[in-house]
Parts: structure tokens; sequence; C-alpha cells
């Protein structure tokens, strides 16, 4: 168990998964006081997802510890030489995986907040959002979220009114159920 918690605490691609675990955690808060949104539910399902994170973070060390997998074997030589590292585990890869999401999602937020990014960056990931999500303030400042509650509004008034329409035309006192 003290192996585990020594190589735990000195590996440099848990330190980085670490850093950015805060990163997106500050900017994630800093968000939702900008927009004034702060959800519980967001903010515990974000806690869990992070320490469901590290938890298998540290399963997979303690796995790297009894089955030595080397992941390197499928890199060539001279990107390994470059690169300077000389393991990559389960766990270091699954901490580089864990880290690019953490880092798509501190550069979402800092998109979103307003925060300086690159140009070509910000267009990105503004597409990315616009693409694959329903986080990306509309043009007016409105969010999808609030413009999505509004359809949903919409298309209850619609029900109302079908409703309406078939009390008017006789059928009324069972229509609503």
């Amino acid at each position: 168990m003290r192996d585990l918690m020594l190589q735990f605490s000195n590996n440099i691609f848990i330190e980085i998964l670490m850093l950015a675990i805060c990163a997106d955690t500050l900017l994630g808060v800093l968000r939702a006081i900008k927009f004034r949104q702060f959800n519980s539910s967001v903010g515990i399902d974000g806690a869990i997802r992070k320490v469901a994170m590290v938890v298998s973070v540290g399963i997979l060390m303690l796995a790297d510890l009894l089955i030595h997998v080397n992941l390197l074997a499928f890199i060539p030589e001279e990107y390994v030489h470059d690169l300077g590292v000389q393991k990559l585990g389960m766990c270091e890869f699954f901490c580089l995986l864990f880290t690019a999401c953490e880092c798509l999602s501190v550069l979402k937020n800092m998109v979103l907040c307003g925060l300086p990014v690159p140009k070509k960056v910000e267009s990105w990931m503004r597409d990315f959002l616009a693409n694959m999500t329903s986080e990306l303030p509309m043009d007016n400042g409105i969010s999808d979220k609030i413009y999505e509650a509004g359809e949903a509004n919409t298309n209850e008034a619609n029900t109302n009114n079908s409703v309406l329409n078939k009390m008017k035309a006789g059928g009324g006192e069972n229509v609503r159920k």
C-alpha cells in the first residue's frame, strides 16, 4: 500500500491530471457565477465524475504494479526517445485521456466565460459546442437551455390548444386524464 501511495504521489501524469481537474472545477464555478446558474445536480455530477476518474486511476496504478504493462511498445522508438518517458502503463495512458477531456472542458469554460482564447481555437470550440452539445449561448446571450425551456413551454401550449380543440369538438369531458 505504501508503494502504491508513493507511486501515486510521484507520478507526473497524475499531477497533470490533478491540475487539469482543479482548473476545470475552478472555471466551472466561475462560469456558474458569471451566468448565475448554480445547480447542485450539475455540481454533484461533476464531482462524482472527477472522483471516479481519480479512483479509476488509482485502481489502474494498482493493476500496473501487479501486471507491469508498458504501452510504449506500441509507439515508434523515435517518438519514445523524444517524449523522454520510460514507461507508459494503463494508469498513465488513462491519465492522458482524462487530462485531454478535462482540458477540453477547461477550454469550453474559457470560451463560454469570454476569457481570451486564440481565434482559431475559439471558433473550433464554438463549432464543436454548436454541433455536439447544447451549451453554446446564442447571439443574444440567452443560453440554449433557456431556449429549450421556451420550446417546451411552446409544445405544452400546443398540447393545451389541441386539448381545447378536442373539447370544442364535443368530446371535452373525458379528454384530460
